[in-house]
């Protein structure tokens, strides 16, 4: 059975990939930032989520804003010669590292998401969907989640609720959005790939079901 879940807040960042320096949202979430946010709410080894619809229920508006951010990283290596007995920093400086970056968000998000989920083969015997449906539509109602479900990044915090009614009022708008994230295959450790597919929003509707998947 399929799940409608609302999310909503101030601002929104689904950064595209090929923009390096500064950050740039897609005009709508990407299918991998729902199903995170799903599994936010509820995560189980015995269940894998599969989004189906994102209803666009805001106006696509974008805001400019700038953002402190850090421009280093912690090396892998410096890590693992610490791991090893060597010497080096295992901290960022944030006063000393901290750099403005422009980025172009999202403003005033509104989506419901409809999803539903398959089981694994890492299910307990005692698992069954009757009872993972009952325990999300129970997290949603309540307002629990594992940890605090967010538009992009940790600083555009989303709230939820389960989503009361079977029709969703959608905006007018049909657009051709290009190519998008879909997800990441992680079948590959060694060798993690990104995969796209081409999104259309069809009068406030992106549907993800059928969607031909690239690498």
């Amino acid at each position: 059975m399929p799940v409608k879940m609302e999310v909503w807040g101030e601002y929104g960042c689904f950064s595209r990939p090929e923009m390096k320096v500064e950050r740039v949202s897609y005009d709508v979430m990407t299918p991998s930032a729902a199903r995170g946010i799903l599994e936010a709410v509820f995560w189980h080894p015995g269940l894998r989520w599969r989004v189906d619809r994102i209803y666009v229920l805001s106006p696509i508006r974008f805001a400019s804003i700038r953002r402190n951010e850090v421009k280093s990283k912690i090396l892998a290596t410096v890590v693992k010669a610490a791991a090893q007995g060597g010497g080096g920093p295992l901290y960022l400086a944030a006063s000393e590292d901290i750099q403005q970056r422009a980025a172009t968000v999202l403003q005033d998000v509104h989506y419901v998401i409809e999803a539903h989920f398959e089981m694994t083969d890492r299910a307990a015997p005692s698992d069954n969907p009757g009872k993972f449906q009952d325990i999300m539509t129970r997290r949603l109602e309540k307002g629990q989640c594992y940890h605090q479900p967010c538009f992009g990044t940790r600083e555009f915090p989303a709230r939820f609720r389960l989503w009361p009614s079977e029709s969703v009022p959608t905006i007018p708008d049909t657009r051709d959005l290009g190519y998008m994230l879909f997800d990441m295959d992680y079948s590959d450790p060694a060798d993690i790939r990104p995969l796209f597919f081409r999104a259309q929003l069809e009068n406030g509707v992106l549907d993800v079901r059928d969607c031909e998947v690239k690498q």
